[in-house]
């Protein structure tokens, strides 16, 4: 069964368009209720709510939060805070579900609604068809006595920053780093500068100050070079910087050398290996540079590949019993550390590496030279067939003919936005920006 509203990452799109809409967003805590209830054997159900710093954010959880209610779901509030903080809290206080409104890196003006298991984990495509079908049934409101009631949780913050000292070794310390922290004016604006402060880093924030329409604008893990001017001002050591609801990073060196999430997975992985521990295999994407994947295989570690995703990431990794993975983008996952994605968490094990070996991110890295990877997102008119383009087609035969034994191609839809992503990685930055163009080219010819 398709489905209609859930996407790679929950439901998302542009505030005030259908679905979201306070109308919807209340019919889907009503039928996401709904679900919960029959799951819960007559106990009532207890979900946490909590969001990034989007204007939007405010008018969505009161319309989250009268949905639940009126399914007789009470309401745990957290206001502000990244998203694998509310994936650790749902977990750690035994709550029944986690919810998180944020639309991660998009731009404010956009909005979206994502799910945690009682466990912290992303929920399957099942629990989603489960809700997609409850969102077609009539709505079964219960009476006064049975209403869902609602409180802000205190000191939800708190909390998340000591979970993340507690992913840092306790034997290390982060004293004599001078660190520059982006949180792209989102949800880890007042989290992430402590966590690095109390664990001995002196910290410059950029990217802090939220005004509720400024989240991603010019800053964070999508506006890098923000944060690569910022560390070369302030002569510190790294740069990290988050996106909108921090759950992915990057990071910079004291040259202004950007580290994407490919190399900063095979720097976890190295780290572990020298530390003794087994490290069976890691998981990657079809957008994972080759480069490290033959890195990792010169170290004997299986690398497999996931879809583009990174649910499917840690699908992946449940399913082979594995710890680590990540994405380019910056999405890692440390299985060990936490149950899903977490940038500040990223951020941290690789400051462990740092830190342990006395050795710079840019010398764990050495020997591994990335291929070059050209990316054009071609934007898709609504109904537009990318798949049956006859030309495309066409073209990507003579583009994978031409790279045979010097690079790939890779073609797909993003899961978030109205974007065909064309990706050619060659051994030559010239070839595969050709290649690229031509490609994104026939896509509208």
């Amino acid at each position: 069964m398709s489905r209609q509203y859930f996407g790679t990452d929950g439901i998302r799109g542009t505030v005030g368009q259908d679905p979201i809409t306070p109308d919807f967003v209340l019919r889907l805590g009503h039928a996401v209720g709904q679900v919960l209830r029959r799951h819960t054997l007559g106990r009532r159900p207890t979900v946490l709510i909590g969001k990034d710093t989007r204007i939007s954010g405010y008018m969505l959880e009161s319309a989250l939060e009268a949905g639940f209610a009126s399914a007789g779901v009470d309401v745990l509030l957290t206001g502000p805070l990244p998203t694998p903080g509310v994936a650790y809290l749902t977990r750690a206080l035994r709550l029944s579900l986690g919810v998180v409104i944020s639309a991660s890196h998009n731009p404010f003006a956009d909005n979206g609604i994502k799910f945690f298991s009682a466990r912290g984990e992303k929920l399957p495509d099942e629990w989603e068809l489960a809700v997609e079908a409850a969102l077609r049934e009539p709505p079964q409101w219960v009476d006064s006595p049975n209403l869902g009631k609602a409180r802000r949780l205190e000191d939800a913050r708190g909390r998340y920053i000591e979970f993340c000292k507690s992913t840092f070794s306790s034997n290390l310390s982060l004293k004599g780093l001078k660190l520059v922290i982006d949180a792209a004016h989102g949800a880890a604006y007042q989290v992430a500068p402590e966590v690095f402060h109390e664990l001995g880093a002196e910290v410059i924030s950029i990217g802090c100050a939220p005004d509720g329409l400024n989240i991603n604008d010019g800053v964070g893990a999508t506006h890098p070079e923000a944060l690569v001017e910022a560390v070369k001002a302030h002569r510190a050591d790294y740069g990290i910087a988050l996106d909108g609801d921090a759950d992915r990073l990057q990071f910079v060196d004291a040259t202004g050398r950007l580290f994407n999430g490919d190399e900063l997975l095979y720097v976890m992985v190295a780290d572990r290996l020298d530390q003794g521990e087994d490290i069976q295999g890691a998981v990657g994407t079809l957008m994972t540079n080759m480069a490290v994947e033959l890195a990792l295989q010169k170290r004997g570690i299986e690398f497999v590949r996931a879809k583009v995703g990174d649910r499917y990431v840690l699908e992946d990794l449940v399913r082979r019993g594995w710890h680590l993975g990540g994405e380019g983008s910056g999405h890692l996952i440390a299985l060990d550390r936490h149950t899903t994605g977490d940038g500040i968490v990223s951020a941290l094990q690789v400051l462990q590496a740092v830190v342990r070996s006395a050795c710079t991110v840019g010398h764990w890295l050495e020997g591994v030279e990335l291929f070059p990877q050209r990316l054009i997102n071609v934007r898709l008119q609504a109904g537009q067939d990318w798949k049956g383009n006859a030309t495309l087609q066409a073209v990507q035969q003579e583009v994978e003919a031409e790279l045979v034994g010097r690079g790939r191609v890779l073609i797909r839809a993003s899961g978030t936005e109205p974007l065909l992503r064309v990706m050619v990685e060659a051994k030559d930055q010239a070839l595969a920006d050709r290649c690229a163009q031509r490609l994104a080219d026939a896509v509208s010819a």
